[in-house]
């Protein structure tokens, strides 16, 4: 990663992978959003349906890994969250954390500061 946020969003898997790949590119919220910057994704350890991740991995088109394998607890990257109209937030420029790293601080289920 090339830049340090200060702030992450949790997002479970299957869509925090979609973001990271880029095909993912709108976060739906139960609001807007101030907040205009790079920003950790936290892939979160909880789990939906498996019959729903099976499906969002098909809409995604994501085969070459399964939605078990994909890292969670973790976190997995950057993007630029650089609009938000209602509860849409628009996000662009994924960049794939090198290093999967687990955050010192408790995750929350939207913000939280992962370190320091």
């Amino acid at each position: 990663m090339t830049s340090h946020p200060t702030r992450a969003l949790s997002i479970r898997q299957p869509h925090a992978e979609a973001i990271m790949r880029g095909i993912k590119q709108i976060e739906y919220r139960g609001s807007a959003t101030k907040i205009r910057e790079r920003i950790y994704i936290y892939a979160g350890l909880g789990r939906y349906d498996a019959n729903d991740e099976a499906e969002w991995m098909d809409d995604y088109g994501i085969t070459d890994v399964a939605c078990d394998d994909l890292p969670r607890g973790v976190i997995v990257g950057t993007v630029e969250l650089y609009d938000s109209d209602g509860g849409q937030w628009y996000l662009r420029s994924p960049q794939r954390a090198a290093t999967l790293r687990k955050p010192e601080n408790r995750a929350n289920p939207v913000w939280f500061k992962p370190f320091g």
